[in-house]
């Protein structure tokens, strides 16, 4: 029996949101795809809808007859900073304010390590540490992550924000040995998101069942998140194709990685 009548799935056409499309459908009797490009062929149970987030009164719209919303939209890494003010800042602010005048009361954000990409591996830090973002892009998280703070404390809309670390087919370096978050247990971690009785406002990391923990995810063990998967498969393999990062560098000394070490986007874009 689904979980709720409809899902709206903002970045449906992203490289998590296309796995989230096909691994949500037993949670809704509808999936309602968003993107700015067609999505292609449609199942019976999916439903397009087209427009860029920052267009307030199309995200607004896109949000009514949805009582759950899975926000994976917005900028998918570094960007310029209007790039991140128009898709990450302003159309979160619609999607929350959509929300709210539609009457949806659970949303499940995808955050990012990149929001807490400053702290030091070795602090091994709890789901409450303060942020500290590597970039415009873990700004741009930061920012929604309060955004909807405030929202559940003022509007009661529960938010579940996952600090999504490494989320690709397989670990391509040795930093994603520990940060290797599998594409099923992405989907996993979205359904547990949407399936707990309660969540409040909750934070929560994003990674498998990897050896080596670097973060301490019990603050969210309410979620019933179970990874059941880990990077071990994968280790043999990346460790002779991979050489190990300096441990006294940016990059191998925060959470962040390469992001600590990046240039301001702005500047690349006038060079």
């Amino acid at each position: 029996m689904p979980h709720y009548n409809r899902i709206l799935i903002t970045g449906a056409a992203g490289r998590l949101g296309s796995q989230l499309r096909a691994g949500l459908a037993p949670l809704a009797g509808v999936i309602r795809l968003a993107d700015r490009e067609p999505l292609g062929p449609l199942a019976a149970h999916e439903e397009e809808a087209i427009f860029d987030l920052a267009d307030m009164e199309a995200t607004i719209a896109t949000t009514e007859g949805c009582d759950a919303i899975v926000h994976f939209g917005g900028a998918p890494t570094e960007r310029e900073w209007q790039v991140i003010l128009d898709s990450s800042i302003r159309g979160s602010y619609h999607i929350y304010e959509g929300a709210r005048k539609h009457g949806v009361k659970r949303i499940v954000y995808a955050s990012s390590v990149h929001a807490i990409g400053f702290h030091e591996i070795g602090a091994h830090i709890p789901v409450d540490t303060p942020v500290r973002p590597d970039c415009l892009y873990g700004v741009g998280k930061t920012f929604v992550e309060s955004l909807s703070r405030l929202y559940w404390d003022k509007h009661g809309i529960e938010t579940a924000c996952l600090r999504i670390f490494s989320s690709f087919p397989e670990p391509a370096d040795r930093r994603m040995l520990w940060s290797y978050l599998s594409f099923a247990d992405c989907v996993r971690l979205v359904t547990a998101a949407l399936s707990a009785p309660f969540v409040g406002h909750t934070i929560a990391f994003g990674t498998s069942d990897n050896s080596v923990k670097a973060v301490d995810n019990s603050g969210a063990g309410h979620l019933g998140y179970h990874p059941q998967d880990s990077s071990e498969p994968f280790r043999a393999k990346v460790e002779a194709s991979s050489p190990a990062l300096d441990p006294l560098s940016p990059a191998g000394r925060y959470l962040g990685g390469k992001f600590c070490e990046m240039p301001h986007p702005d500047d690349e874009a006038k060079g």
